[in-house]
């Protein structure tokens, strides 16, 4: 990890938090004006996260905020500020800084702040080596990786594809994807939701239509299926058609033939039907308002999508990148998103799914205060922030080195004296048997009786070992994704590796 640059002129303010950062095993470098700072960047050096004063010699903070935020787009700035100065802060959290610092601070605060920024950089670094160039559909779950390699065996394939899923769970995106993958990818890919379209107007968008067809009909007019030839036509909400249009698609799928409304002339298109409904399309023949025949005909190939709360694993990848897309669409600064209101998120139901997620994202955008989203910013459709319960903040393991995961830790202290702590720690669910801490508790005792040398720290190798091992099983080997699953940072995970020797 590389260390955090405090800058600022009073020497006493350095010397503290450099003590305090040293104390918690963070690497810590120190300037006593900007132009030191611009010039280590210049030389090519780059911190993990930035501290500085607001006034100094020489450059005010704001002045290297500005120019560090040129260069270094997602590196947290912690801006320190005296109380007279607050009206400043507001110009740093305008300036794109991380949070700020009052003076005179509590260090125990500062230094739990400034964790709070590693941590976040350690994110982005993640982020940014998973997603530099982000996918068109976002998903780890299960769920969503059966759909990625349905994409992917179907990517030589021009079958029709029935995608079927909620509103607002991202069909269109699959279809497109479909479309992007396949041997039509040159040709145009074009959509129509039938149920958004009245009746009457339906069959000239699908068909097209002559001149004079109709009253308005001044000139002839391609349909979707023209506009598709060689391509992709998406038909959502197919479900809702009317009946008797249902039989008019039936023929074209049937022989690529039909004509346009007002025509007497057949036309032909060679096009790849895509269709998706959240409608039970099964009991909808059941109920005779849709042809059994053309259920079958579509039905070729299904693709199921999941609802987004039955895949709440990929509400915190979701709602970063939507922040990220809001901001950019907006011409601001993206607003970061801390666990607590991410643990809220993930337990709402998202009715609307992912296009709910989508809309929340970018009324944060417009609507939070600050550039650190908390439970109290998310609105109110969410419930209330107070019932939520607030998460912990991660602690990155290159700060707690050699002790165990804070949470864990305590595990380990009440199964080594289960008379003192007799329930686990909070927040940490205890297997139903308790065979590893009675595991744990055999091992402990023993080595301690036995009077073992660092016992800590050869019962935390094991630990942190089979954690990493477990994990990158799970993964297949790749790293960044056991790092993110673990709750830990990239640099953190390959270093542990090399220590305990897992590379073997």
């Amino acid at each position: 990890m590389k260390p955090i640059w405090i800058v600022d002129d009073d020497q006493s303010i350095r010397f503290v938090l450099e003590k305090a950062l040293a104390r918690e095993e963070l690497a810590v470098r120190s300037f006593t004006n900007s132009r030191d700072v611009l010039k280590a960047l210049d030389d090519g050096d780059e911190p993990q996260v930035l501290v500085s004063d607001i006034r100094m010699p020489g450059g005010s903070g704001l002045e290297l905020l500005g120019k560090v935020r040129e260069r270094l787009v997602g590196l947290p700035v912690i801006i320190m500020t005296a109380y007279s100065d607050l009206d400043s802060a507001v110009s740093a959290f305008q300036g794109g800084a991380f949070e700020y610092l009052p003076k005179p601070f509590d260090v125990p605060k500062a230094v739990e702040l400034i964790r709070r920024a590693v941590d976040e950089s350690l994110r982005e670094e993640v982020g940014d080596e998973k997603g530099a160039q982000l996918p068109e559909i976002l998903g780890q779950a299960p769920a969503m990786q059966d759909v990625f390699r349905a994409i992917g065996r179907l990517s030589q394939s021009i079958v029709t594809v029935l995608i079927t899923g909620e509103s607002g769970s991202g069909k269109e995106l699959v279809a497109n994807a479909l479309h992007k993958h396949s041997p039509r990818a040159r040709g145009p890919f074009v959509a129509i939701n039938t149920a958004a379209i009245p009746k009457d107007l339906l069959e000239s968008e699908l068909f097209g239509h002559e001149r004079g067809a109709f009253t308005g009909a001044q000139t002839t007019r391609r349909g979707r299926f023209e506009q598709a030839d060689g391509g992709t036509l998406f038909l959502d909400e197919i479900g809702d058609m009317p009946f008797d249009l249902q039989t008019r698609l039936l023929r074209v799928l049937s022989d690529g033939q039909f004509y346009r409304v007002g025509g007497h002339n057949p036309m032909k298109s060679n096009v790849r039907v895509i269709a998706a409904t959240h409608q039970n399309l099964e009991e909808r023949v059941r109920q005779g308002s849709f042809r059994e025949d053309l259920f079958h005909r579509l039905n070729v190939i299904r693709l199921r999508l999941p609802a987004l709360r039955e895949r709440s694993e990929d509400v915190p990848s979701l709602t970063r990148f939507f922040l990220q897309k809001s901001a950019k669409e907006l011409g601001v600064e993206a607003k970061r998103i801390s666990d607590s209101a991410l643990a809220l998120l993930m337990r709402f139901d998202f009715p609307g799914n992912v296009r709910q997620l989508e809309n929340i994202c970018h009324w944060l955008t417009v609507m939070a205060p600050a550039q650190m989203i908390e439970p109290k910013d998310l609105p109110p459709e969410l419930g209330p922030a107070e019932s939520a319960p607030s998460a912990p903040e991660p602690r990155p393991a290159t700060a707690l080195a050699p002790a165990l995961p804070t949470p864990v830790a305590a595990e380990a202290v009440a199964a080594a004296a289960p008379a003192v702590v007799s329930a686990p720690a909070a927040g940490v669910a205890s297997p139903a048997s308790g065979s590893w801490l009675v595991g744990l508790e055999g091992d402990a005792r023993r080595l301690l009786l036995a009077g073992e040398p660092d016992v800590w720290d050869a019962l935390t190798r094991q630990f942190e070992g089979q954690l990493i091992r477990t994990a990158l099983e799970i993964t297949r080997g790749r790293r960044i994704e056991a790092a993110q699953k673990l709750g830990i940072g990239r640099n953190t995970i390959t270093r542990k590796i090399q220590e305990l020797g897992l590379d073997d």
